[in-house]
């Protein structure tokens, strides 16, 4: 017989398995006789509390074996040779998991990436932290792995009837994840571990006769009578398959250029902009545990939240604890910030995106670019940041205090931001709808953390791709562009996933709607 339990456990006592045990027993009433088998099924951290206390879901076995996890890699077929071709346009984690998908399904995917692999791929983000080099194809957002390799690898999704959370968390434990995703809460693997495993998911395509291609940048769509039959890389090599995946991820804004003036409908879409906020590390424990000194047992704390501003959501995001601040332009001229943390989590800092949703009416001023009002005005804000600063990566900056009064910092705090930070008026570099509603915002988080409103924080400009500002339509049950037979868009790109797990499954359903669409 199976049954789940709840136990509450100390943060020092959660790795000690004769101590789960006793809690199990005590709390079923067993003999100390009596035999039984667990796991572990789900944990989270509880600090409301003066004393923090993990709480564990058990599965508990009596009379009865525990049962075997199932594996998804090793039943992944080897192609014979002769199967049909998805060409999937993108390396992050939508391209790769539907790759795996297609291949379970007896289909090639030959992946397309722009960017470099995990390891060429480092070069390119030391010259944009030390030099304030921007390669356009080899960035924090481009390349193998995509934005999330580089930018935190957290893993929580509320994406529950999307697909398998648990198979995509089970790939990511089979090419060397800890087996700690599959119970925490809030799952993390950090940037430090992500990029062996990408190249472990990589080397698992190649060897079961899919292909990889790095430095193949998709700059043409070779569509014939609504039918799209092939892809150009770099300007001369034309690709052909039988069906395109289009997983290009929220930035590429030259792909979608290029296929609007193909005819390719697509709409302008909502998304948020703001600033990266960053803490000390141990004010933010002080607030959230009652103790500056969390001790080797607490891991670095972390905070959610959000208010209602004049009728639009000011919200933290991509919250990183022990984390640092990263440039993640895609191009020169541009200053884009974004948020990462190490699998230990233990820089002194914490830091997290605070934005504004932003609707149309905030672009009507670029409405002359129709579906690409948004984009327009994403990049304006971003070019305005670059513009104030010395030509590098430098980011404005200011006290989180000053930036509420309207004051210009004579000083600033210590940062995690490698490239530096430069003295800037952001509440008016910033548009006046979303600075006006970020002041009110932080104001009312002062409230509800008592210590968060503080001049120890820093303000960092700003925080722009959090989602993409475009959509590209898809059929509900095909998953296929309405218009444009065998192109699938798929993950954060085209506007149907936000973060690693979620574009994950949509590259699983995307694979599965090929397959459908191909028959097989």
């Amino acid at each position: 017989m199976k049954q789940r339990i709840e136990i509450a456990v100390s943060p020092e006592m959660l790795q000690d398995e004769k101590h789960l045990e006793g809690k199990i027993r005590k709390k079923l009433g067993l003999e100390p006789e009596k035999e039984f088998q667990w796991k572990m099924a789900r944990r989270s951290l509880d600090a409301r509390g003066r004393n923090p206390v993990y709480r564990c879901y058990m599965d508990v076995f009596l009379e009865e074996p525990l049962e075997e996890e199932p594996l998804f890699v090793p039943s992944i077929p080897v192609l014979k040779g002769n199967e049909k071709i998805c060409v999937v346009i993108g390396a992050g984690p939508a391209g790769y998991f539907a790759a795996l998908q297609l291949l379970e399904r007896g289909i090639k995917p030959i992946v397309l990436e722009r960017g470099k692999d995990v390891r060429a791929r480092r070069r390119d983000l030391r010259a944009i932290q030390q030099f304030g080099e921007v390669n356009p194809h080899s960035n924090y957002c481009f390349g193998e792995g995509g934005a999330g390799t580089y930018s935190d690898g957290k893993l929580y999704t509320r994406s529950h009837k999307r697909g398998s959370i648990y198979k995509a968390l089970r790939i990511l434990v089979e090419h060397g994840a800890k087996e700690d995703i599959l119970v925490d809460s809030h799952p993390h693997i950090g940037s430090n571990k992500l990029p062996k495993i990408v190249s472990a998911i990589r080397e698992t395509i190649e060897s079961r006769g899919g292909e990889v291609r790095f430095d193949h940048f998709v700059d043409d769509f070779i569509i014939k009578d609504k039918k799209i039959i092939a892809v150009r890389v770099n300007g001369e090599t034309e690709i052909k398959g039988d069906a395109f995946i289009l997983a290009t991820g929220h930035s590429a804004r030259d792909v979608y250029k290029r296929l609007h003036e193909l005819g390719v409908s697509m709409e302008s879409k909502p998304f948020a902009l703001g600033v990266r906020i960053e803490h000390p590390q141990p004010l933010i424990d002080g607030i959230q545990y009652g103790r500056k000194n969390r001790g080797p047992h607490l891991p670095a704390s972390s905070y959610k939240l959000v208010s209602q501003v004049k009728g639009r959501g000011v919200f933290s995001f991509c919250m990183c604890p022990g984390g640092l601040v990263v440039p993640a332009a895609t191009a020169p001229g541009e200053i884009v910030v974004n948020g990462m943390s190490m699998s230990r989590r233990d820089s002194p800092y914490a830091n997290s995106g605070i934005v504004v949703a932003v609707e149309q009416e905030d672009f009507s001023e670029f409405k002359d670019q129709g579906v690409f009002a948004g984009m327009a005005f994403q990049a304006a804000v971003e070019k305005a940041m670059f513009n104030f600063g010395d030509g590098s990566q430098k980011a404005p900056a200011q006290r989180l205090t000053d930036f509420v009064h309207g004051k210009l910092s004579s000083s600033l705090p210590g940062t995690s931001y490698i490239p530096g930070l430069i003295s800037a008026p952001l509440h008016t570099l910033l548009p006046k709808g979303i600075s006006a509603r970020l002041k009110q915002g932080l104001q009312d988080f002062g409230k509800k953390m008592r210590g968060y409103y503080t001049n120890d924080a820093i303000v960092i400009g700003t925080e722009s791709r959090t989602s993409s500002p475009v959509k590209i339509p898809r059929g509900k049950e095909t998953l296929m562009h309405p218009e444009i037979n065998g192109l699938f868009p798929c993950g954060e790109g085209p506007g149907f996933a936000g973060g690693i797990i979620s574009a994950a499954m949509d590259g699983q359903n995307c694979g599965d709607a090929v397959a459908r669409f191909l028959d097989t």
